[in-house]
């Protein structure tokens, strides 16, 4: 299946402007359109829009779309060059601005390859046993995302003892056939979920951005995100994610910051 319709993405009358049903697919577990999933399908609309590919977007997180409701996306395409397209699409549910996502797509003519990022040292997906679930803190999209813990603690301890604000985490979309910048874009969302492991509290975060830089796209079963919290000051926390390909391959990177949230 492509991003298309794993979101329930549907072309409106203008071939600029896109729907997208709030359904418990696209939702956290808290009833709210996850992030991941609005910035996905606003590159789709763009990809679309301009027939070239992501490589780079980020999308600013205004306000919550609640499950039952329909996103309209309405995209731009201010410049398109020889080998860039520039856009932008603004998100809108009953007219309220929900998100907005700028990006650049294209390609250029260049077999050069350089990766300087290193795959991390974890077992497998076959060899993690731990897996996520929405109660985790980190699982999101039930039964659409499957999630095994490649580093890190599945439950922080609660004690407040921090932690190296690393985690490894394979993850795989149910129903993905074939690579995409969207299944990256929703992946990469993932960053607030290493803010607990951080803290060694409960807890985790509300995304204000999601930003992707796309690499290579390569067929992979699962991604590792590998996420790195960077540091926490004045109740938020900037963080990044590197997205790889199970042959070790980097496809894209992932930065976020994020509201810090604790559970009792």
């Amino acid at each position: 299946m492509d991003a298309l319709g794993w979101l329930g993405l549907r072309p409106g009358a203008d071939p600029l402007a896109w729907r997208l049903a709030i359904t418990p697919g696209v939702c956290s577990g808290h009833g709210q359109l996850f992030g991941g999933c609005g910035l996905a399908a606003a590159l789709v609309a763009l990809e679309q829009a301009t027939s070239r590919r992501v490589i780079w977007a980020t999308a600013q997180y205004l306000r919550y779309a609640e499950e039952g409701t329909t996103l309209d996306l309405e995209v731009t395409v201010p410049v398109t060059g020889h080998n860039i397209s520039q856009g932008r699409v603004v998100a809108r549910s009953r007219d309220v601005e929900i998100l907005t996502v700028n990006a650049a797509l294209g390609d250029r003519p260049s077999a050069e390859v350089l990766t300087l990022a290193t795959f991390p040292d974890v077992p497998g997906p076959e060899d993690c046993t731990a897996r996520l679930t929405p109660g985790d803190g980190a699982g999101v999209l039930a039964g659409r995302l499957e999630l095994r813990l490649a580093r890190g603690r599945r439950r922080p301890e609660g004690d407040g003892r921090a932690g190296d604000g690393r985690v490894c985490m394979w993850a795989r979309v149910t129903g993905a056939l074939e690579p995409s910048a969207a299944w990256l874009a929703v992946i990469g969302d993932l960053v607030p979920s290493g803010v607990a492991n951080a803290r060694g509290v409960v807890g985790g975060g509300n995304s204000l951005d999601n930003t992707l830089r796309v690499l290579r796209l390569v067929a992979s079963d699962w991604i590792l995100c590998d996420i790195g919290i960077d540091g926490m000051a004045r109740g938020f926390a900037h963080g990044w994610a590197h997205l790889w390909a199970e042959d070790g391959t980097l496809m894209g990177t992932a930065s976020q910051s994020v509201i810090v949230r604790s559970r009792s």
